[in-house]
């Protein structure tokens, strides 16, 4: 009998549900939680001591899983902590942070399979981080620059001496008046470079734009890289494709063996076991790393290309290779 995998995602996330039914197609036991659930709708019970590493359990109305009992761990992008009504800030600020430590420690604790480990996620999110991991594993990535001084943006584009973009250093999404909001990646006209103000007010990333031929999403599973050629067809989506999703059609891609080799070796590099890799390939073939998110989407280019990702996940998650 395979082992149990606990899913850890929020529960709305309709990609995780087709891991959840490609895991039980395989007669998988599995636990699925969002921690927002707790500690209203989930309980935890976790013992440790000198004879034995963690045990006890999760449980929920429905079901219970043991703790030791659990063989992997698929950690997706979970909600925020739910408590009682009634609670002070102050109180409520208190409560999620032990639930962070109890619960989030506990589970960060189990020996057993992540995919991916919520410390190796935080660390990897940086993308001063990737830039130099990619750099370090022979991947070819495009001139950066990252500061809050406007001198500084202006002698970079005066050195690079063609386009320049900027584009957020974190989520470019924020809420603003209850909506939500994207910040894309824009090339910088002559007139901004003049007019900088606002870069002093925090941190900015500025690179050279690299010529593009099209985009690649290369996803990464364990060992296995699926690649989707993402062709524009308006300006926009030229500039950052996720401005105009309407104007884009797909292809599979071959991947370069040197592009593979660098793309794995900054995956170990990172301890991640899955990532969304974002690659401009240029006129001349060659392909150029712009990041990888280690939460990002897959399910919309499995819908567009049929390459089987979450089929892929369900393999890592029971160490299938």
């Amino acid at each position: 009998m395979p082992a149990p995998v606990l899913i850890v995602a929020a529960r709305d996330d309709w990609p995780t549900d087709r891991v959840v039914i490609e895991l039980e197609s395989r007669s998988v036991e599995v636990f699925r939680m969002d921690t927002s659930d707790f500690p209203q709708r989930l309980a935890l019970a976790g013992r440790i001591d000198q004879g034995q590493a963690w045990t006890g359990e999760l449980a929920t109305e429905y079901r219970t899983v043991e703790l030791s009992q659990v063989g992997a761990v698929y950690y997706r992008a979970p909600g925020a902590f739910q408590f009682p009504r009634g609670m002070s800030g102050p109180e409520e600020r208190f409560a999620a942070a032990q639930a962070r430590a109890g619960l989030g420690g506990v589970l960060s604790a189990l020996d057993c399979r992540w995919v991916n480990h919520p410390t190796a996620m935080a660390r990897a999110e940086y993308k001063p981080v990737q830039l130099a991991a990619a750099h370090a594993c022979g991947l070819r990535i495009p001139a950066t620059l990252i500061t809050n001084r406007p001198a500084d943006v202006q002698k970079f584009a005066a050195q690079i001496g063609g386009p320049v973009v900027c584009k957020p250093v974190s989520s470019p999404v924020l809420i603003e008046e209850g909506r939500l909001k994207s910040v894309y990646t824009r090339r910088l006209t002559e007139a901004d470079l003049i007019d900088l103000r606002g870069v002093s007010v925090t941190a900015h990333l500025f690179q050279a734009w690299v010529d593009k031929a099209y985009e690649v999403r290369l996803t990464v599973v364990g060992k296995q890289l699926f690649a989707a050629a993402i062709h524009a067809e308006s300006d926009a989506a030229h500039e950052d494709w996720r401005s105009d999703y309407g104007s884009l059609t797909y292809t599979t891609s071959a991947v370069p063996d040197a592009v593979a080799k660098g793309m794995l070796a900054l995956m170990d590099r990172l301890q991640l076991r899955y990532g969304a890799a974002d690659f401009v390939v240029g006129p001349d073939g060659r392909w150029t790393f712009l990041e990888v998110n280690p939460c990002g989407q897959w399910d919309w280019i499995q819908g567009a290309t049929g390459l089987p990702i979450a089929e892929a996940i369900a393999d890592e998650l029971q160490g299938v290779s």
